[in-house]
């Protein structure tokens, strides 16, 4: 089931949620764990056994590790306890057929094991609660990566309280605050990545030598705002659910083209993902705290392995390989630099985009064919014969708009203006009432323009769907 869909925002949404609230404080866990499998099991009706499969042997498995410990058993629970899940994944990421989700809840099975192992979080005890975890609907099929220890005090205190329940204005707020962040992100899919999307979907119709350099360019923006609207915009509702639902689910992305650096970028971009290969695998292998050769082993092994998180396929190896290079290089240009100024920025700015255009090219292109000529299209040489101008022109004038609302959005501007609107509003007494009419009625502008779309778009589902 779709975020970005009429059965979802008018059916699905408004009866879990009131259902959520209704029931007595201890049955919260199954109505979450009935309504997650619901959910999943609406686009996924025989995958949905995998993923309980999994939760199960998770949980048989960590009951084994803990009893034997650190005798030779419990190690073996524990190895088992990680490698089952990472075999799953990918055999299903090398077969045909790929279970959404598969990739997101394989990761938070395998991190709440080791944090367990690593006595960070208590193992938990009761099989309905572990699965209630795994299967959170607002982030099962494309994040954040939720960690067990983000979620664990709510989980427990649904059947822990003493039944007073929480009060009614915190859920009043939470209620409000999830649903505007929820439809924010909604209007990120909806009303900038699909249209973005159209765009991708007329450049790539026309054959390459027919593509102008203005348009290649553009081409090459679109890609990487469909994909950061995409699935921020996911994150975005992801978010505004878990809280609408007494969750606080981790940040995802903090606005990673105002970076000065790929690695700046990545520490912005997936942030959950980055966290989790950090602290799993990177720092596990010794992280920058070795030889300076076992550390470019243990980036090159860490992008590898992002690489092939996203897809078996060759382009995303490569992907992978290509920023583990530019980390390295940066690291070592880093030390030639003492001093920043606003030219370093500068160029520093301007060299990311560059990266992050070019290197997004090879991440969408399955086919390294395809990439390459892309590649080819961003140097061609301008007044090729082959170019068909009439057909560029009206490309580009068409989408323009959509381009620069991208580019604008894709920074702080956005909220910081929102911000300074909402403070002038409400900046005396009673104007804060006035501030939080503004937000509703822009909230409910967001859902009435969303909907719109909706009833008159077409089947459009996220992009991280497919990893």
């Amino acid at each position: 089931m779709l975020f970005s869909s009429i059965t979802f925002l008018y059916f699905f949404l408004p009866f879990t949620v009131l259902l959520y609230y209704l029931v007595p404080q201890k049955a919260k866990n199954s109505v979450l764990f009935v309504m997650s499998v619901l959910f999943y099991a609406w686009g996924e009706p025989v995958y949905v056994l995998l993923m309980l499969a999994e939760i199960l042997a998770a949980y048989a498995l960590t009951v084994g590790m803990q009893y034997f410990g650190e005798r030779l058993a419990g190690r073996v629970f524990y190895a088992l306890s990680v490698l089952f899940p990472f075999v799953l994944l990918f055999y299903f990421k090398f077969s045909p057929s790929l279970p959404i989700g598969i990739s997101f809840y394989t990761f938070q099975i395998v991190s709440y094991c080791i944090d367990v192992r690593r006595g960070h979080v208590k193992m938990q005890k009761s099989l309905l609660k572990l699965a209630t975890y795994v299967t959170l609907f607002p982030q099962l099929v494309a994040g954040p990566i939720v960690r067990y220890e983000d979620v664990a005090d709510v989980i427990d205190g649904m059947e822990e309280a003493d039944g007073s329940g929480a009060d009614k204005n915190d859920i009043c707020v939470s209620l409000t605050q999830g649903a505007v962040r929820f439809l924010v992100g909604l209007a990120k899919k909806v009303l900038i990545a699909n249209v973005l999307g159209e765009f991708v979907t007329e450049v790539s119709a026309l054959p390459h030598t027919q593509r102008g350099i203005l348009l290649s360019w553009a081409y090459a923006a679109a890609v990487c705002l469909q994909l950061y609207f995409d699935f921020s915009g996911y994150s975005d509702m992801a978010i505004g659910l878990g809280r609408m639902l007494g969750f606080s689910f981790p940040e995802n992305f903090n606005y990673p083209f105002i970076a000065k650096s790929v690695s700046e970028f990545w520490r912005r971009w997936h942030m959950t993902l980055g966290g989790w290969f950090r602290d799993y695998v990177y720092i596990p292998l010794g992280g920058n705290r070795c030889g300076k050769l076992r550390w470019i082993c243990n980036v090159l092994i860490v992008w590898m392995f992002t690489g092939l998180w996203h897809g078996a396929e060759w382009n995303f190896v490569l992907w992978g390989l290509s920023f583990a290079v530019l980390l390295v290089a940066e690291k070592a240009v880093k030390r030639l630099i003492a001093r920043r100024n606003v030219l370093t920025d500068f160029v520093s700015h301007a060299y990311m985009v560059l990266v992050i255009l070019t290197t997004f090219l090879l991440f969408h292109n399955t086919q390294l064919s395809g990439a390459w000529q892309d590649f080819a299209g961003l140097w061609r040489v301008p007044g090729g014969a082959a170019i068909d101008r009439a057909v560029n022109g009206y490309l580009l004038d068409n989408r323009i708009g959509i381009l620069v609302i991208g580019f604008i959005g894709a920074t702080p501007l956005p909220k910081e203006v929102w911000r300074v609107l909402c403070g002038k509003v409400s900046h005396r007494g009673a104007g804060v009432a006035a501030a939080g009419f503004l937000e509703c009625v822009f909230a409910v502008g967001l859902l009435l323009l969303c909907t719109a779309y909706l009833i008159d778009g077409s089947f459009n589902p996220f992009l991280y769907f497919r990893f």
